[in-house]
């Protein structure tokens, strides 16, 4: 099924030296980005990570040390990506949970503000998971009618890109309106709708130590916005201010702002924190 696209989405796996936010580093990118009239643009490229890749890793994916030694750093890429997804939504097999995060701490530590936040991330995975509850090889053996090795081999982002883009027409064929009774079984192939039943929690930054949770009245009750929407509020979500407002907290600990700013949380974290206390300092 071609995707209903009303501005471009990047279909995109990376490959890594880890599953550290902080610590790890790309090693692989291939994305491919479709556009609304239905052109694709394929792109897979190799990282040089400045480090070495784990022994367990180069196993895994077969990308060895020599493989990345003449490849561009991320940092020499970053400019060049950040103008290509510029405008796009995002899509992946569990990249709200690694791929997007770690993208984004990638941008950053590159000096590039790229603000996924306003981008709809849309997560194969979380669609499959709450569907079907299975891996991308049954995922496809499901959606696509093949075995996925007797098309791909495992653990190349090129591969795995492939797959997931397959997996998610698949789904869309599967789970459209006329095809599904149950309300709950369907899926309209709309963005809005996609990221929406992509999402499967309640974080502000990609690492979840900064969270929203609804604001109650005095007697306990939720608030309402005038659509009947709930009010939310960011609060953090660890540490001795674990359920406190980020807001409350800025005011009454200034120094707990650069005393984060100096620690070991990822550079997202840092970011939304930073936002959320310009916010509050312009609207004082």
């Amino acid at each position: 099924m071609r995707l209903n696209l009303s501005k471009p989405l990047v279909i995109f796996d990376l490959e890594t030296t880890g599953l550290d936010l902080v610590k790890d580093r790309i090693i692989q990118i291939s994305y491919i980005k479709v556009s609304p009239d239905g052109s694709e643009e394929r792109v897979n490229q190799f990282v040089n990570p400045e480090r070495v890749i784990p022994a367990e890793v180069v196993a895994m994916t077969g990308i060895s040390n020599e493989a990345v030694k003449d490849a561009p750093t991320f940092k020499a890429l970053a400019p060049s990506l950040a103008e290509k997804f510029k405008g796009c939504d995002f899509a992946g097999y569990n990249s709200n949970n690694f791929d997007v995060p770690l993208l984004a701490e990638e941008f950053l530590r590159a000096g590039i503000d790229f603000n996924f936040s306003q981008c709809r991330l849309i997560d194969a995975q979380t669609i499959f998971h709450k569907m079907e509850r299975r891996n991308l090889a049954a995922a496809y053996k499901f959606y696509c009618g093949r075995k996925m090795e007797d098309d791909f081999q495992a653990h190349l982002a090129d591969q795995d890109t492939e797959a997931t883009y397959r997996v998610l027409q698949g789904q869309l064929d599967m789970y459209a309106p006329g095809k599904q009774e149950e309300p709950e079984r369907q899926l309209r192939n709309n963005m809005d709708d996609l990221a929406a039943f992509s999402k499967i929690n309640d974080n502000v930054d990609f690492a979840g130590r900064i969270v929203w949770r609804e604001i109650l009245d005095p007697n306990g009750k939720v608030i309402k916005d005038k659509a009947g929407l709930p009010l939310k509020r960011e609060v953090f979500n660890f540490g001795k201010y674990k359920g406190w407002g980020v807001a409350d907290v800025l005011h009454r600990d200034p120094g707990y702002y650069s005393w984060m700013l100096n620690s070991d949380f990822t550079y997202n974290t840092k970011q939304v924190l930073t936002r959320i206390r310009l916010r509050e300092f312009n609207n004082k």
